[in-house]
């Protein structure tokens, strides 16, 4: 994970340096020896430069501007992305500060999803397939719903409860001794005083990840299976049997990357990628062929954009991608 902050830290300076109008061919060589280096660094490179080129057009647009880079201004590079083909192009492209770009991107992949249901007869929330969700309770709590999720709230004099019913939530609980937070998915209870912490539920397995504080997690009617988890700690509970994993606190928090609107993968296997991929839109990626579905996959990308992924998968791997209206099927050359 730390290699991977590293690359993503590296990309963005790569822009900022090719922002600052003294920009070589000495330069341009020495960033394609970079991109070359290494899969990820392509990745990276080009989710940045992605939103660079968007956050541009967006400023451009808002203001008014008619001479925004036409697309014949363009031609195609050797690491997936786009560069202008010459110097007067590149300046009207290159307008935007780096970290004014990445935010950007952010937000739109943020804003583009966001969605919110809300029974005014009950403290229900969900979010569709795609969604996210910002909820503030009543407690000065907040949770942030992912794809496909749904709670339900209720606040008493002695305990603020949150019974989450699918999917995953993350959790900023305000202080209140006198009032524990407890989050029940399927049989497991997960308590918290004051903590941040997500909870995702599949039938009754569950994952738990402590970013700060401590949290209990505990099986019904199971006595001494109480374990507490602090800062860092992943609890994954299948069939019945709880299973704990140490990170740090950076590690942790890469796993709920879904909060800003990405999917970290670590050398993940290609099926556990494309299985987190198809939670976040109705069009799945299918693996057609069995011998790929080990193949492990690292980088970060838009949850709500696939084909970012299997432009990766198709030049980066030599997978073959075959795209419909309802699927991508994937399948070795």
């Amino acid at each position: 994970m730390g290699n991977s902050r590293q690359i993503e830290d590296t990309a963005a300076a790569w822009l900022a340096r090719r922002d600052s109008g003294r920009w070589t061919d000495a330069d341009q060589r020495e960033l394609a020896t970079w991109l070359n280096e290494s899969v990820l660094n392509r990745v990276a490179f080009l989710r940045l430069e992605a939103g660079w080129e968007k956050s541009v057009r967006m400023k451009a647009l808002a203001a008014g501007a008619a001479n925004v880079a036409a697309s014949d201004e363009w031609r195609s590079s050797p690491f997936f992305g786009r560069l202008p083909t010459s110097q007067a192009g590149a300046r009207r492209w290159r307008r935007l500060p780096v970290g004014l770009a990445i935010a950007a991107t952010a937000l739109m992949a943020l804003t583009t999803t966001l969605y919110l249901m809300l029974s005014p007869a009950r403290d229900d929330y969900a979010t569709p397939t795609g969604g996210l969700a910002l909820v503030p309770l009543q407690d000065g709590s907040k949770l942030t719903l992912s794809t496909a999720s749904r709670v339900q709230v209720s606040m008493t004099e002695h305990e603020r409860r949150v019974d989450l019913k699918e999917g995953e939530a993350f959790f900023e609980v305000a202080h209140d001794t006198a009032r524990p937070f407890v989050v029940r998915a399927g049989n497991q209870t997960i308590t918290a005083v004051g903590t941040q912490f997500s909870v995702r539920r599949e039938a009754d397995d569950v994952r738990v990840v402590v970013t700060e504080g401590r949290v209990r997690i505990e099986r019904d009617a199971v006595a001494n299976s109480a374990s507490l988890l602090a800062a860092g700690a992943v609890a994954r509970t299948e069939g019945g049997v709880v299973r704990m994993e140490k990170r740090t606190t950076i590690e942790a928090e890469e796993l709920l990357s879904w909060r800003s609107g990405y999917l970290t993968f670590d050398e993940t296997t290609l099926a556990d990628a494309v299985a987190e991929f198809n939670r976040y839109s109705s069009r799945k990626v299918i693996i057609d062929d069995a011998s790929i579905a080990a193949v492990r996959i690292s980088g970060k990308f838009r949850s709500n954009n696939a084909s970012e992924f299997t432009l990766l998968l198709h030049t980066g791997f030599g997978i073959q991608v075959r795209e419909s209206e309802d699927t991508v099927r994937l399948a070795a050359h």
